[in-house]
């Protein structure tokens, strides 16, 4: 009963947790632009995600390392700096873009310029890692995150063309403006496989005490998780696709986006909206956070847990307190939001190769994981991700001068 508990509360935690400022800007832009077509990108980086996680938690559950912690011990740290330097730039500049998502829903709902709330937040949630322990970071605003239900609700009352919907989980190529269609597709499997997640989320499994025992937890939370997760960013296009894409409507504000939730459910679909951006967005703002904290110390051999007070892991508490109020100061002198967002999901995309391709090693490393290695299907599916990574290398630059401005 306790296991099935710990199952339940996951995949809960992944649904809340998955939706935040990438997510909802990068499928209501795609939705407004394209239409239902941009939902095949939504599926692949839904699963190839679910993948990765499920792999860095096998990894971390039976091995009892961290991803980054076995990154360093086993290729070394001259390598390690590149996924360290790589996923903290990247991850710095998506913690910029969820502050400012908190900033806006927060000058939405009072009319005070978002400038004003982005050094608030980042105290408040200084505050809570300060004061807090993991299981309040990773369940407590994952479970308030469960409003993002709200764009399902949203997408079944505009009553959308299944058949057409279900074509579009299909790969195809674009009706128009393809460097426009190809960037947006870049964007949004960077707000999908944000390296942050799998890092955080094998972080997450030494902080719960996983061991093999929990391969089963593991497996259903990466895996319904993430599916039911990504459905709510499908329900985003579909919302955007239904309500602003007949209106012509292209998103270069977030409050633009409201109107994805204020048309099929009226005032509450604007309160769903402010809610759902402040708190997925702050969500991520402490997850991140942590995540970049836990790849400092774990990449240097620093004491670290969320767990611990602050005075038992003083770099590792030093490193986050640092890190959200430095990652506020763009956003308090008027830094473009949504702009940054952009700009910050095709560089995430850009940096998977670092952490993407050592993880084929450390997942066919027998004296790891012993039984529990790669078959041929999981290896498989992590070549085709690692392959897909180096695309996203390769196109990211092109794409964003080409489709992003």
């Amino acid at each position: 009963m306790k296991k099935w508990a710990e199952v339940a509360l996951g995949v809960v935690t992944s649904i809340g947790g998955f939706l935040e400022v990438g997510s909802i800007a990068t499928s209501a832009q795609g939705g407004a632009e394209f239409g239902y077509q941009l939902a095949w990108v939504l599926v692949l980086g839904t699963m190839s995600l679910a993948i990765l996680m499920e792999m860095t938690g096998r990894l971390a559950a039976v091995s009892q390392r961290t991803y980054a912690d076995l990154l360093r011990e086993r290729f070394g740290y001259r390598f390690f700096l590149l996924p360290l330097v790589a996923v903290f730039v990247v991850s710095l500049l998506v913690v910029i873009s969820e502050i400012g998502g908190v900033s806006i829903a927060l000058q939405i709902a009072t009319g005070i310029d978002f400038r004003w709330w982005a050094i608030p937040t980042a105290i408040v949630g200084w505050f809570l890692l300060w004061r807090g322990n993991f299981t309040i970071v990773e369940q407590g605003t994952a479970m308030l995150g469960l409003v993002a239900i709200s764009f399902a609700v949203g997408a079944l009352k505009l009553h959308p063309v299944w058949p057409t919907l279900g074509r579009a989980m299909l790969p195809s190529l674009p009706s128009h403006d393809r460097a426009r269609y190809w960037y947006l597709a870049v964007s949004i499997l960077g707000a999908s496989i944000s390296p942050y997640l799998y890092l955080f989320y094998s972080a997450g499994a030494i902080e719960d005490e996983w061991t093999i025992e929990h391969l089963g937890v593991n497996r259903v939370t990466a895996g319904m998780g993430n599916v039911f997760g990504g459905g709510l960013a499908i329900a985003t296009l579909v919302t955007a696709a239904l309500v602003l894409a007949p209106r012509e409507i292209k998103v270069d504000r977030y409050e633009q986006i409201a109107l994805v939730l204020a048309t099929p459910l009226g005032r509450a679909g604007l309160v769903f909206f402010i809610m759902t951006l402040f708190i997925t967005c702050f969500g991520a703002t402490l997850e991140i956070v942590l995540a970049m904290a836990y790849l400092l110390a774990q990449g240097l051999g620093w004491n670290w847990s969320e767990n611990l007070k602050p005075d038992k892991d003083a770099r590792f508490a030093t490193s986050y307190s640092v890190l959200i109020l430095l990652a506020a100061l763009p956003i308090a002198i008027g830094m473009d939001p949504l702009t940054l967002t952009n700009i910050s999901m095709v560089a995430t995309a850009a940096s998977l190769p670092v952490t993407v391709i050592p993880l084929f090693v450390l997942m066919n490393d027998g004296d790891l994981l012993n039984t529990h290695v790669n078959g041929w299907p999981s290896n498989l599916a992590l070549v085709v991700i690692a392959l897909l990574s180096i695309v996203l290398l390769v196109a990211a630059l092109p794409l964003q001068l080409l489709g992003g401005g």
